[in-house]
């Protein structure tokens, strides 16, 4: 088989599913399994939802937004007597259920329940679409398949229950199903963290032993840089698994971090494609003697950087690390660059979940510590270290570090 994965911007509207079907065309729908995202900004509208259910303000009228949303992109594509529109409606009615119903304070928990509507939804318009006009397709509910922890919304997978499951469907067939869930043993709804349908995609791919699998974005492929913040970037036609691993780890939004350890375990091709330009080569990443190896550049805004020291000026030790490591763990905060000396210990973090100040808190309980907000993050994969002093320029160097052929720069 082979795994399409479609992103929320290329289902985002009408023409946008439309144009899945058009793709679909050129590159063929036969023993493909098709994972959707949500469609646009329909997790952050029911992320919205959620916040206001716990602030205890409207969150109904949150609901009906992103429900009025889905309708009106269905009109676009189906008549008004369609089946879609009643599962559609009863989708939302389950989640306002939900919500009146819940008695658990488990803000990720509740979380989980209700943002991974929007794949459900999204995935069942796509299907019911496709179908309509011919690609014939089955409906699959990936909770029925990924398994996990209760880890909520970072679910681990269960390899060996989810490797069980998936290995009976048929391979001969195609399905529309949803990135980024999956469940836990009591059926309740786990996601994979954000971007995570990337990972569900190479999940799907593992366990099917598919023969490719091809991400279908707005870009080109996987290019040198960002072309929305560094100028003259191309594109690379080709790169190794691990180098790819690399630059996901770095933060190239392109690639999800997880995404790339199942393929290659397995050595499955991994396209990276425009869903614009169908017919474009785009990016293929596994073996291959045609492997590049050239500069790139990567920016990781909205990073946290955090400077901690003994309070008696003792050494930074072994127990001291440990101590930090475990909370870190505790709050989610994920190290981006870190640095140590004699005396002091320095990290660039990612906070998802918005716990830096809490983690603070508790670190100047036996340490020296201070953050500074809002700083970036940059890196340059394969740098010419000749060229050193351009990566320099009208910055404000918080924090450097050079390790072969990377350079990482921290600056506000």
């Amino acid at each position: 088989m082979k795994i399409f994965k479609f992103g929320g911007a290329s289902v985002k509207d009408a023409q946008g599913v439309k144009n899945v079907a058009l793709v679909l065309e050129s590159a063929g729908f036969e023993r493909v399994l098709l994972v959707v995202s949500a469609m646009g900004k329909t997790t952050n509208a029911l992320e919205k939802a959620v916040q206001n259910y716990f602030d205890k303000t409207d969150y109904q009228s949150e609901i009906e937004k992103v429900k009025q949303n889905h309708l009106e992109i269905s009109r676009g594509l189906f008549q008004e007597n369609h089946p879609v529109f009643a599962e559609i409606s009863l989708f939302f009615d389950d989640i306002e259920s939900f919500l009146r119903r819940n008695k658990s304070p488990n803000y990720n928990f509740v979380y989980d329940q209700v943002v991974s509507c929007g794949e459900m939804i999204s995935s069942k318009i796509l299907s019911e679409y496709l179908n309509d006009i011919q690609f014939r397709n089955v409906w699959l509910d990936a909770r029925d398949y990924v398994k996990t922890d209760s880890n909520y919304r970072e679910g681990n997978i269960n390899w060996e229950e989810t490797q069980r499951k998936i290995s009976e469907l048929d391979r001969n067939i195609c399905f529309v199903t949803q990135g980024f869930i999956g469940s836990e043993a009591n059926n309740f709804t786990v996601t994979l963290g954000r971007e995570g349908s990337d990972y569900s995609a190479a999940i799907f791919a593992y366990c099917l032993d598919a023969e490719a699998m091809t991400i279908w974005k707005d870009v080109p492929g996987v290019m040198t840089g960002d072309p929305r913040k560094f100028k003259n970037v191309h594109l690379l036609s080709n790169i190794s698994y691990e180098e790819a691993i690399e630059m996901a780890y770095y933060g190239a939004s392109v690639i999800h971090p997880k995404t790339l350890q199942p393929l290659k375990q397995k050595n499955i091709p991994f396209y990276v494609k425009s869903f614009l330009e169908p017919k474009e080569p785009g990016t293929k990443v596994g073996a291959s003697e045609k492997n590049e190896n050239q500069e790139t550049y990567i920016l990781k805004e909205n990073q946290n950087l955090m400077r901690i020291s003994t309070r008696d000026f003792a050494f930074i030790a072994e127990e001291h690390l440990s101590q930090i490591f475990g909370l870190l763990a505790k709050h989610k905060i994920t190290i981006s660059l870190m640095q140590t000396s004699a005396i002091s210990f320095v990290l660039c973090v990612e906070d998802k979940y918005n716990h830096i100040d809490e983690l603070n808190r508790e670190l100047q309980i036996n340490f020296n510590s201070e953050v500074v907000k809002n700083v970036s993050l940059f890196t340059v994969r394969n740098a010419k270290l000749e060229d050193l002093n351009k990566f320099y320029e009208n910055k404000n160097i918080l924090l450097e570090q050079i390790s072969k052929k990377t350079i990482q720069v921290v600056t506000n």
